[in-house]
């Protein structure tokens, strides 16, 4: 309303701007902006970075962080040696997070069930080039395709099929066993330390136990002496195992044995759906239906959990390259290879990671109809979007979620091909 209302004053004929000396055009159009942006109806994808020396933006503002680095030195100066008293930087767990972890290690494998499922009755197309994805029956005509040689196509995608890896993706990470005795990995333990999917790498540090990828817990918290990290407490031939030795560690509840063998969400919708060769049945149909309101209920839960982790867990990505490390600090094995790489040696440049960091958010365009006609390039400003997860489950017969809404332009009706000519 107030959108309308703006718009009204500022195009009116009756209104005479010359006869007004001190209208402030600036005030208008910065109060335009903020009400494009205050109201949730109007939220746009989030903008990808324009050229590749881009840095990320940083989640914190450099003026916080400078702030926190120095309250940090002073409470250094004034108490060389103090201990540790807030988990997790202490050795010990969240206890509140313990469960938190658990759904969300649960949930992830629930939606990659899902998403396996639903692959085999909603067609995904991916482009040949570049990592363009779209979900459909016939890939979109839109020309944004960045790929080699794209200028020779104008930009135009070459479809082919893809798969669960295309619909969602996790970055990969190094594995801490002691998160904070031995934070970082060096240049050269990079092909000894295993690396794992990084949101499962936080839900092992928040609390989930895993027997492949051991770690140590601590019944006691650490010192910081002069900045560094001293354990006085001995570690026993359990710990060297990598099985759980902590009190912490009984607030959390034993899921793995459901979690190993994929039994996620509804076994009967799970297990009794039939993948059927041309189009699925009304029975199908509604367990298709089903299935696709699990992944999605799975997706917001996942993304829901590992946002309130990283607000106590630690995750860094780098500021110019995809790499992501969780822990206290991040790696220094000398591996990137983006914008400015040769003034730190390889190093990244490692600053507070994001959920889009942990989480591959991959956007594709929202289409109304499966069997309808392409998405035409002339027509892209009336297409909307929606992450490539919720655009699956919405394709299958999962409701619209409210998150997503406004991005994917439901109140927006795209005229014809015929009408293109017309439109102003």
């Amino acid at each position: 309303m107030q959108r309308r209302i703006l718009f009204q004053i500022v195009h009116s004929d009756a209104l005479n701007f010359q006869t007004i000396p001190n209208f402030n055009f600036t005030f208008a159009r910065t109060l335009a902006t903020h009400v494009e942006e205050a109201d949730p109806l109007y939220a746009d994808v989030p903008k990808s970075r324009r050229t590749k020396s881009e840095r990320k933006p940083y989640p914190t503002p450099m003026n916080v962080l400078i702030r926190r680095a120095k309250e940090e030195r002073e409470a250094r100066k004034a108490q060389p040696c103090r201990l540790l008293e807030e988990p997790p930087d202490n050795g010990l767990l969240v206890a509140q997070l313990v469960e938190v972890a658990h759904r969300v290690y649960r949930a992830r494998e629930s939606l990659l069930l899902g998403i396996s499922k639903l692959v085999d009755f909603i067609p995904i197309q991916r482009c040949r080039y570049c990592f363009e994805v779209h979900i459909g029956h016939v890939g979109h005509e839109i020309r944004t395709c960045i790929g080699p040689k794209s200028g020779l196509r104008s930009a135009k995608h070459e479809w082919r099929k893809g798969g669960v890896q295309d619909v969602i993706y996790f970055p990969n990470c190094f594995h801490l066993y002691d998160r904070v005795g031995k934070p970082r990995i060096g240049h050269d333990e990079r092909h000894i330390v295993r690396r794992i999917p990084a949101i499962v790498e936080l839900c092992i540090q928040a609390g989930v136990d895993l027997k492949k990828y051991p770690t140590r817990r601590r019944t006691k918290p650490v010192y910081c002496i002069e900045g560094r990290i001293a354990d006085f407490e001995a570690q026993t031939e359990k710990d060297a195992t990598g099985n759980p030795n902590s009190e912490d560690c009984k607030l959390a509840i034993d899921f793995n044995s459901s979690t190993e063998n994929g039994r996620i969400g509804d076994k009967s919708i799970l297990d009794n759906l039939i993948i059927p060769e041309v189009q699925p049945s009304p029975e199908q149909r509604k367990s298709l239906r089903e299935l696709s309101s699990v992944t999605l209920e799975s997706w917001f839960e996942m993304i829901s959990g590992a946002k309130k982790i990283m607000e106590k867990y630690c995750v860094w990505t780098c500021g110019y390259c995809p790499e992501i490390q969780v822990g206290p600090k991040g790696h220094k094995v000398r591996m990137c290879k983006a914008s400015k790489h040769q003034s730190r040696n390889g190093l990244h440049a490692w600053q507070e990671a994001t959920i889009d960091d942990l989480v591959g958010l991959n956007y594709v365009w929202h289409v109304r109809d499966l069997r309808g006609p392409p998405l035409v390039n002339n027509l892209k400003r009336y297409y909307g979007k929606a992450p490539a997860v919720v655009e699956l489950c919405v394709q299958a017969g999962a409701h619209v979620p409210d998150q997503c809404r406004s991005m994917m332009r439901l109140d927006v009706v795209p005229p014809g091909r015929d009408e293109v000519d017309l439109v102003t």
